[in-house]
């Protein structure tokens, strides 16, 4: 398929898909974005309206058995991310499924097993893009010994006060979400990218608000914490501790710290600084150009089905990685107790 041009359709065309996938996928040449399936046939037509898109199909399915399409587009929230990825693998077609991967471990696995079925086809899951930017830098750091042994890592994301009167949305049902809460897997997925999987985790959760308006009006419960609290560690034995939270008004300010014997990284909206033993404070850490890699999702995708390179980011593997750590956290949230993520693999 290195010459041929490439048909892909789009099942669910959210915030994320019109943003990038849509787009960048139509900037590539050789690439055709020929259908797409949204939620109602008018949303459906509306994004095909927008981005002239040939043609709008009633139900995902009929992108799937369409010999026709070449690769898939899942923009779908999580609750559809394993059937129709396992759909599109089953009918010969490569895969770009959004974050995040599943639902549950359970699913992921089964994504996986389809998937290696197939080992010609390409699957890709969209990655945390929070430190694209730094990815490389901050693994080049750790791996130079710019912190000497690491003791700790610590990520904060609070924002927001308690607004009983917001509607419910999907990331807050598991019927759709599933064991993924809030940020927690995006944030893990980036560490992972550095430091790898964490060994063991403990954790505390709450819903401040149990019950929101639904999309109709009505009360809807709402069952995925909006206030975490986590601790873990590592194999190598440095600690992890993560706060997550959408009720904490005027909270301290967000980011990713890693501490070691010699030396300290944060990570913040501001960028990345770094002080070594000795320094009197940490002084912003330069980016070079060859390491500012940033947002080529798509571009990757086609690249690895045009045999040109491989999936790096992110693939099903280190999906299943972060979906055994959030289940991981979902699970001592609920049971009360360390959880080792060897339970889950």
């Amino acid at each position: 398929m290195i010459d041929s041009v490439i048909r892909v359709g789009v099942v669910g065309a959210g915030g994320n898909t019109k943003l990038h996938h849509l787009p960048k996928l139509q900037a590539i040449e050789g690439v055709e974005v020929v259908a797409v399936s949204n939620r109602t046939r008018g949303s459906g037509q509306a994004v095909a309206d927008e981005f002239g898109i040939p043609r709008v199909a009633d139900h995902w399915s009929e992108l799937i058995a369409d010999p026709e399409i070449d690769a898939i587009v899942i923009g779908t929230w999580p609750n559809l991310h394993a059937q129709v990825t396992i759909a599109a693998l089953e009918s010969g077609k490569h895969v770009l499924c959004e974050a995040r991967l599943a639902r549950t471990v359970a699913e992921a696995k089964q994504m996986i097993v389809a998937a290696e079925r197939r080992p010609r086809l390409i699957t890709q899951v969209v990655p945390s893009p929070f430190t694209l930017e730094y990815d490389a830098t901050i693994s080049r750091l750790l791996g130079e010994g710019y912190l000497g042994d690491l003791v700790a890592v610590e990520i904060t994301d609070r924002s927001g006060f308690v607004d009983p009167a917001a509607a419910r949305t999907w990331r807050q049902t598991t019927a759709i979400s599933g064991v993924n809460i809030m940020s927690l897997g995006i944030w893990y997925e980036a560490m992972q990218r550095w430091l790898g999987d964490a060994a063991w985790v403990m954790a505390a959760g709450r819903t401040m608000i149990t019950r929101r308006p639904g999309a109709g009006g009505a009360s809807e419960i709402v069952d995925v914490p909006d206030h975490l609290d986590v601790i873990g560690a590592l194999p190598s034995g440095a600690q992890l501790r993560i706060a997550v939270s959408q009720v904490t008004g005027h909270a301290p300010a967000n980011g990713v710290w890693l501490y070691g014997t010699d030396g300290t990284l944060r990570l913040t909206g501001d960028g990345l600084f770094g002080a070594r033993r000795g320094e009197a404070e940490p002084t912003k850490i330069d980016i070079p150009d060859a390491e500012r890699i940033g947002w080529r999702v798509e571009e990757e995708f086609i690249g690895a089905i045009r045999g040109s390179e491989p999936v790096r980011r992110t693939t099903f593997a280190d999906g299943l990685g972060y979906l055994i750590f959030t289940e991981a956290v979902w699970r001592s949230v609920r049971e009360r107790r360390v959880i080792h993520l060897s339970e889950l693999a």
